[in-house]
């Protein structure tokens, strides 16, 4: 599995010169926006439902030290064996160690990204041991040996001709055709043999559930039931941040989470997986182990609490203009597009990652589709002072700013300096657009810039909103 190289900039220069990227983001993004605004529309009730989940999570997580001692001392009940990780370091290590002790050379896996977050994959790897991933599009990333780039459709930067190519080349039998309905029937039989070899299987957790001790897992291809239900040992990771205080909380914040993410009313597979297996059931593993990881949580519990409410649903990512445009690698961390800038600076530093959430256009879309209204573009404005603060900023950003603000501060000095650029703006302008202005090489290397009015928005709100369309 290969991480993103470079850095940042280096990434987004390489993706925005990726035509066949962006029509693959776009097929993906467009899709889910089309089927979100459906569902949104189909549902009267849905700013109610919306502004109820949020009270649901803020209350979870209010207490959270209560329920994730409910949710233990329920699991523990139930036959569950519960272990705590301070951080992903210890996270992998705890799960590598049950699979050694399980004797297991084959492990299958189910999408997760705290699974990504923590870096399992290369820990299981590096621990000897077969993975195998369950879902289709995380089946299709590990044969092109790369990373997930959306979290919920994680091979979205992939076109069904490059599936078609990667099939063909890695599976034991090539599809009969390419069309979807071939491909799907080649992954399935490719993969079946592997849900009865694998020794452990390990899925995370949409959600936790204190009052019962159980973990509820969302999914669309029935993978997760296959990759928990037949190995001898099933392995839970999840962040504890996916307490809920009940079923019933659950379900409520699963029609907001589904409809979010795809559209639907609900996906195929919502299991509720509750202890081992007992005397007299036909399946279902024997030994059943959630490992619950904190890795950065309790800091954001202190500094930013509202992200803690995030369901993981991607709806943030299918309408943000900058996701759109560079896809999820160039973001280099397990979580791409709004929710990954405010993120990935908790899991691996501001100083390392201060260019993501510079990267925001702050349009608010974002805030808008959240199905439990995390004000992401306030978490982002958050990371840029304390990174300002911490002197991070590169020297020539700190000085275009103060001289921009010194300008800004003086009304005429604003209007003369706007005076002069409009009309020496438009000077570079060819059929209406900018390809090359001086200090926005940045800008217009990948895309061009629309030739500016005549007048300012100012003047023509002067001379009552006549706006001077002679080009």
């Amino acid at each position: 599995m290969t991480a993103p190289a470079g850095n940042f900039h280096d990434r987004v220069e390489k993706a925005l010169h990726d035509p066949q990227l962006k029509i693959a983001i776009e097929r993906t993004t467009g899709n889910a926006r089309r089927k979100r605004a459906a569902a949104v529309a189909a549902w009267p009730d849905f700013e109610a439902a919306r502004a109820a989940a949020a009270a649901i999570k803020d209350h979870a997580i209010e207490h959270m030290a209560f329920y994730l001692e409910m949710f233990e001392r329920n699991a523990l009940a139930s036959g569950a064996l519960v272990h705590w990780a301070r951080d992903a370091d210890e996270a992998c290590r705890i799960v590598v160690d049950l699979c050694k002790a399980a004797g297991a050379k084959t492990v299958t896996r189910s999408k997760s990204m705290l699974g990504e977050e923590i870096g399992l994959p290369h820990a299981l790897a590096g621990a000897g041991l077969r993975r195998v991933e369950t879902d289709l599009a995380e089946h299709i990333i590990q044969l092109a040996g790369e990373t997930p780039s959306h979290i919920i459709w994680p091979a979205a930067h992939r076109t069904a001709e490059d599936v078609a190519k990667l099939f063909d080349q890695y599976h034991h039998e090539k599809p009969p055709a390419h069309d979807v309905v071939s491909m799907v029937g080649s992954a399935r039989k490719e993969l079946r043999a592997d849900f009865f070899a694998a020794e452990v299987g390990i899925s995370g957790a949409n959600f936790l559930v204190a009052e019962t001790g159980a973990i509820c897992t969302i999914t669309n291809e029935g993978n997760a039931e296959l990759t928990t239900t037949p190995p001898r040992v099933h392995i839970v990771t999840a962040g504890i941040e996916k307490i809920v205080a009940s079923t019933e909380h659950a379900l409520q914040l699963t029609r907001l989470l589904v409809r979010s993410a795809t559209g639907a009313d609900l996906t195929q597979y919502t299991t509720f997986h509750c202890g081992p297996k007992r005397p007299g059931d036909r399946d279902g593993p024997e030994q059943f182990h959630i490992v619950l990881v904190d890795h950065g949580r309790t800091q954001m519990l202190a500094e930013m609490p509202d992200m803690l409410r995030c369901l993981r649903c991607g709806a943030c990512l299918n309408h943000c203009v900058v996701y759109r445009a560079i896809g999820g690698h160039a973001y280099g961390g397990a979580y791409p597009g709004p929710m990954g800038s405010v993120l990935t600076p908790v899991f691996d530093g501001l100083e390392r990652t201060r260019d993501l959430p510079t990267a925001c256009t702050l349009n608010g879309q974002c805030k808008q589709v959240c199905p439990v209204d995390i004000p992401l573009p306030t978490l982002l404005r958050h990371w840029r002072a304390r990174s300002w603060r911490a002197g991070y900023e590169p020297k020539i950003s700190s000085a275009a700013v103060k001289a921009w603000a010194y300008v800004a501060a003086r009304p005429a000095l604003y209007r003369l300096a706007q005076a002069f650029a409009l009309p020496a703006m438009r000077l570079f302008a060819r059929e209406g657009w900018i390809s090359s202005l001086p200090l926005a090489s940045g800008w217009t290397a990948s895309r061009d810039f629309p030739k500016p009015p005549r007048q300012t928005f100012l003047t023509t709100i002067k001379k009552g909103g006549k706006e001077n369309r002679k080009p």
